[in-house]
């Protein structure tokens, strides 16, 4: 088994802090969120931590869930 790097790719825990952000704003737990997004519970963990590259797909489910569009989860990656 290959060993992960343990240091998260710096773009993938920036998504994750959003997706975070945006989350509490709305006042959604982990919980919740996975239920809105049809997502498993700990597949949002390692997004929200950075630990996970999420498909588009994923993403795009996870915005839905937020009732925010895909790029306001991910337009601020592209200024990094």
């Amino acid at each position: 088994m290959q060993d992960r790097d343990p240091t998260p790719d710096p773009r993938l825990l920036s998504l994750g802090m959003q997706i975070r952000r945006i989350r509490e704003e709305r006042g959604y737990s982990l919980e919740q969120l996975a239920e809105r997004s049809d997502l498993s519970f700990r597949g949002l963990i390692y997004i929200e931590h950075g630990q996970r590259n999420a498909s588009i797909l994923t993403v795009v489910d996870i915005a839905k869930a937020l009732d925010v569009t895909p790029g306001e989860l991910t337009d601020h990656l592209a200024a990094e």
